[in-house]
């Protein structure tokens, strides 16, 4: 295709090729090829040398069964294929692959640009190996795709990939792929023999299932905890026209005729001023932000998931905007370019005065944390910024998150400062507490995101009397465990080293997909439960936590160069046979368990209230005539009430009625958006909000 040899460029996503092309080229003589497939890539000029760069769309190969064997298991040997020959849903990848194949005919010289981790070493090595024929190529390494950071990466690239990188990726794959494979089709052949009414593709794998048993367990807390009642004491005090709240000294009193008796005792007494403790602290800023951190913060601040999260700051990527989105680190090395950064983000106006205040020290040091990264600093905003008013809505919010964060870890230290007061009534004690701000430091730039307390109190003095307006006895009794959120659920997982930086997001968003999970605050269906529950009784090894975590040690040892990939798969072959083989004995019992869950969860998912027409059962419907699902009463024909409601996503009622018209709520899960509520009274006038909200997701 190709007259004169070339230099042939290998990058991970269109968007990232064209950045680094434009880099590279430095405006001279840069070519835009488009095929006929409308697949681009560019030529360019550098030091003389033809460049070619084209580009990946992810993963252009997959792993697959070596040999067809229908749908048994266990199923052990694997093959790399392209993945348009493995996934239907990856056909458009074949015109990328046929384009790389043809460029590289001419190709004297290869240059890896993917993402610098297992991924996209992974990604590179199996092009190279199965595309272009060689087994190796030298690696430009990045971490932001701003113009100085890829020249530099060009100019002081690695002679060779990072093979220690490359043999823990493909260890990686190789095990999700065992586990996936052999355990998908055991739990949905279980399944399917035990009846022919239920059927499902049930999956579960190395992490997934530990994951969804750490999820049932806290469930199965839930719904054991028995509240237990206990009464609270309030003193409602003045001072100087300011209505302030007192707190008994015991914060939970057990017995109501104790709490009645202190309450009995101060009545119309005056409240003693008998201590004053002040107390000044520092709040340091919070450390830079790695994937997970990024992920609760902006499902805390947003509601956004974590795969929407990250695919928002993979756009950011993209752009220039931000660094590398996949990084355990939370900390931001010299060699990034701190002033460069802080000035260019003081450009932008709501940055402005912060930035102008940081440059102002002696020193340019951020604050950092423990976690590290081999490959990649924390995320951070880059000096290449962005036209505010051009980002989406939910772009403008996750880059909002970042600037402010990266500005912070360059702040100043915040001081606060407490005072308890201790106030007696009759020889009980209260305490009093007031907090307020001496010097606000980092907390202005991350402001939006926080929530202070200020309790100023007035000047007071030990011995003075103050006049008790009110004393409230407060009945309460203890809650239960809080369930996880999208948010929490990560930091729980990244504590107990399950899963990765890039797969956590992933695998949660498998158990929404499977049914195995549902809401906001992390519900396990009958379904889930069922899995969990079958595997505890038969087959508890897919479940541990101690054999996930032995297995990310050994690939963190493959890393290292300590233990050989091939020892690795081995040994998970080996551990594998074991469990299918126990497996099969119990494919019966297992598969009963399942079939009762898949059945009640079915059941439940299709309960959607009360009809208020007669009070029967209303339940999401799917016309035998259109294949569309709609709202309908189960007394059909005798009741004919009906309601339109989205036609894709996970639906779920959420057991409450509409505050405006009374009909039922329900939540809509579309994948990779933010998920929505809305009243299934097509005529309601919550509806109006509802639709323009949905507008914005």
């Amino acid at each position: 295709m190709f007259k004169l040899s070339s230099i042939l460029m290998i990058a991970e996503k269109p968007d990232a090729m064209r950045k680094i092309a434009q880099a590279l080229a430095e405006g001279k003589n840069l070519k835009k090829k488009i095929t006929e497939n409308n697949v681009e890539y560019y030529e360019f000029e550098r030091n003389g040398k033809k460049h070619i760069i084209v580009c990946a769309v992810g993963h252009l190969f997959n792993l697959s069964p070596a040999k067809s064997n229908g749908w048994n298991y266990p199923i052990f040997e694997s093959q790399w294929k392209p993945s348009f020959e493995v996934r239907k849903e990856s056909a458009f990848s074949k015109k990328y692959f046929d384009v790389i194949k043809n460029v590289a005919e001419n190709a004297s010289d290869y240059i890896v640009c993917t993402d610098y981790d297992t991924e996209g070493d992974v990604i590179a090595y199996n092009i190279l190996r199965f595309i272009c024929g060689v087994n190796d190529a030298k690696r430009m390494v990045f971490s932001t795709l701003t113009k100085d950071e890829l020249i530099q990466s060009y100019e002081k690239m690695e002679k060779h990939m990072n093979f220690s990188q490359v043999e823990a990726g493909l260890t990686r794959h190789e095990l999700d792929w065992l586990w996936g494979i052999n355990l998908t089709r055991a739990l949905t052949l279980a399944l399917k023999n035990s009846s022919k009414k239920g059927f499902a593709i049930l999956s579960t794998g190395r992490v997934q299932g530990p994951t969804l048993a750490l999820l049932l367990k806290k469930e199965l807390e839930i719904r054991k905890f028995k509240p237990t009642p206990f009464w609270q004491l309030e003193l409602h005090i003045e001072l100087d026209g300011k209505k302030i709240v007192a707190s008994y000294e015991k914060e939970k009193i057990l017995k109501k005729e104790d709490a009645e008796k202190v309450l009995a005792a101060c009545k119309g007494k005056n409240a003693i001023i008998k201590d004053m403790k002040k107390k000044e602290y520092k709040q340091n800023p919070p450390p830079p932000f790695n994937t997970t951190d990024l992920q609760s913060e902006a499902y805390a601040q947003f509601k956004f998931s974590p795969t929407q999260t990250l695919n928002i700051a993979e756009s950011l990527y993209q752009a220039g905007y931000i660094s590398y989105p996949r990084s355990s680190s939370q900390k931001l090395p010299p060699s990034i370019g701190y002033q460069k950064i802080i000035e260019a983000l003081g450009k932008l106006k709501p940055y402005q005065k912060f930035a102008e205040e940081i440059l102002k020290k002696k020193e340019l040091k951020p604050v950092e944390g423990s976690k590290t990264d081999p490959a990649h600093p924390a995320i951070y905003a880059t000096h290449e910024i962005p036209d505010l008013s051009k980002l989406t809505p939910q772009q403008r919010k996750i880059y909002d998150l970042i600037a402010r964060r990266t500005l912070a870890a360059f702040g100043d230290v915040a001081v606060r400062e407490s005072n308890t007061v201790t106030l007696e009534v009759a020889g009980h004690k209260f305490k009093l507490v007031g907090k307020r701000t001496i010097a606000p430091g980092w907390i202005k730039i991350y402001e939006p995101y926080m929530s202070i307390d200020e309790i100023i109190l007035p000047e007071l003095k030990i011995g003075q009397s103050i006049k008790v307006v009110k004393l409230d006895l407060l009945s309460k009794e203890t809650q239960p465990p809080a369930r996880y959120t999208q948010g929490s659920i990560l930091k729980e997982l990244e504590k107990r080293n399950l899963g990765t930086k890039a797969t956590r997001a992933e695998i949660l968003q498998t158990l929404y997909d499977r049914k195995y999970i549902f809401g906001k605050s992390i519900q396990v269906t009958k379904l889930g439960e069922a899995v969990v529950k079958a595997l505890e009784e038969n087959c508890p090894e897919i479940l541990s936590e101690k054999l996930t975590r032995h297995f990310e040690e050994q690939m963190e040892l493959v890393f290292s160069g300590k233990v050989k990939r091939e020892d690795v798969v081995n040994e998970a072959k080996k551990v594998l046979t074991k469990i299918l083989e126990k497996f099969k004995k119990k494919e019966s019992k297992i598969g009963k368990k399942l079939l009762e869950g898949l059945i009640a969860t079915r059941q439940e998912e299709r309960k959607i209230g009360t009809c208020p027409n007669c009070g029967s059962e209303l339940r999401i419907i799917v016309s035998r005539k259109s294949g569309k699902r709609f709202v309908g009463c189960a007394s059909y024909p005798k009741c004919k009430m009906a309601f339109p409601i989205p036609l894709f996503g996970q639906i779920t009622y959420l057991k409450k009625d509409c505050e405006i018209c009374g009909m039922p709520v329900i939540q809509v899960w579309r994948k990779g958006k933010r998920p929505f509520r809305m009243c299934i009274n097509p005529k309601c006038e919550s509806k109006k909000d509802w639709q323009k909200e949905n507008r914005k997701n």
